[in-house]
């Protein structure tokens, strides 16, 4: 015969989906919690904390965007120098991107950022930064005329692609690199489509192209079709058609 006994009833603990018993039951209830002005403030540091601080990040970001016209998303080194050649290239790829009808967006910072907002500036567009809170803080240069500031790296990473319709690459660090290969992740897997990426700089991208073909392609992790995801140029104009032509298809 099977064992008829009916199961012990277990003291439990529910707080909205979320059932706790034995040792993982709390002390008070959750309105308790939230009212008691003498608790201490370490819940703020805590995950589901966090959840909120991460969903109002979502929401003030997709506020702030939702009404751009098409964009591109410009990236680069914040160590480039203004006055050099990739600075005035940069600048020269803000101004030529507005001159296509499109808004820019960039990480807010120097450099090859401030370049291109202030390309975009000067040219009577809009121009995009979004920030990211980092140690050594650098705020947003001062041709950002719309800006977000951001905890999360994912959270802004969502940003650059949701509204922007393509990516300028110009010669940047890991920061840029890590931008490009989300990109080229989403592109290769179609979770992005019609989302053109523009290398700008031959000489500064082909150790870079160079490995891609000859280990990563050569030992089969990637195909040669991958290698068509991107454009390579040192040419504004050529640089600013790409990525506007394919943008706008």
């Amino acid at each position: 015969m099977g064992n008829s006994e009916t199961p012990r009833v277990r003291r439990e603990q529910r707080r909205g989906p979320v059932v706790r018993r034995l040792g993982q039951m709390q002390a008070g209830t959750t309105d308790q919690h939230l009212l008691d002005t003498r608790g201490t403030a370490d819940w703020v540091h805590e995950d589901p904390f966090r959840v909120l601080r991460i969903q109002s990040e979502f929401v003030e970001g997709f506020g702030a965007l939702a009404e751009l016209p098409p964009a591109i998303s410009v990236f680069g080194s914040a160590r480039t120098r203004p006055g050099t050649p990739e600075y005035e290239q940069g600048v020269a790829i803000g101004r030529g991107l507005v001159e296509a009808g499109f808004a820019v967006i960039t990480g807010g910072g120097p450099g090859a950022m401030e370049a291109a907002n202030r390309g975009a500036m000067e040219a009577g567009g809009v121009s995009v930064g979004l920030g990211i809170e980092l140690p050594f803080e650098q705020g947003l240069n001062p041709y950002v005329n719309l800006g977000v500031d951001f905890r999360y790296f994912f959270v802004r990473k969502t940003m650059f692609v949701k509204y922007a319709s393509g990516f300028v690459v110009l010669p940047g660090g890991l920061g840029t690199l890590d931008e490009l290969f989300e990109a080229l992740t989403l592109v290769q897997t179609k979770k992005v489509t019609r989302f053109p990426i523009v290398l700008f700089g031959t000489a500064y991208w082909q150790g870079l192209l160079d490995w891609l073909k000859g280990t990563l392609v050569a030992e089969g992790k990637a195909g040669p079709a991958d290698l068509q995801l991107f454009h390579v140029t040192d040419d504004v104009e050529e640089a600013i058609g790409v990525v506007t032509k394919e943008a706008g298809t």
